[in-house]
């Protein structure tokens, strides 16, 4: 079985509701080219069968009343499932910024270890320089380190 990691994010989708998982379905699929191509395709369809197909005993002649009935209620239940996505949208990224921000508090913690650990390795040199190096002769270049 191949090992899945399992991140923050995956935990966050994980934790959805089902009103939730269909704004971002519902988002991901009004926000797309095949459904502005469907959406056209049925525009014209429509207009075609009620204006030429069925002229005599059309359903909805022109003007559409019916049609603009049905994109009205589109256009008020896109308008509330694109605010329901955008706050999802907002609430993932508040999650990320908070996890970009414990990231780095974690890195500086760990370069301020790293830099310490230099510090003593620095000392440590410098004391055996010196005692490879004995002590100074008197008078002889006592001003040099």
């Amino acid at each position: 079985m191949a090992d899945i990691r399992v991140n923050w994010h995956r935990r966050h989708k994980e934790g959805l509701t089902p009103g939730e998982r269909a704004a971002d379905t519902l988002r991901n699929g009004m926000g797309s080219w095949p459904f502005v191509g469907i959406f056209l395709a049925f525009m014209m369809l429509w207009a075609a069968l009620n204006s030429y197909v069925l002229a005599t005993s059309a359903w909805d002649p022109y003007p559409y009343i019916l049609l603009n009935l049905f994109l009205s209620m589109l256009a008020g239940l896109q308008g509330a499932i694109l605010l329901i996505a955008a706050k999802r949208q907002d609430a993932i990224a508040s999650a990320m910024a908070q996890h970009d921000y414990e990231t780095d508090v974690r890195a500086a913690a760990q370069i301020e270890m790293l830099m310490n650990i230099n510090a003593e390795q620095l000392k440590l040199l410098q004391e055996l320089r010196d005692m490879r190096n004995g002590p100074p002769a008197e008078g002889a270049g006592a001003e040099f380190p």
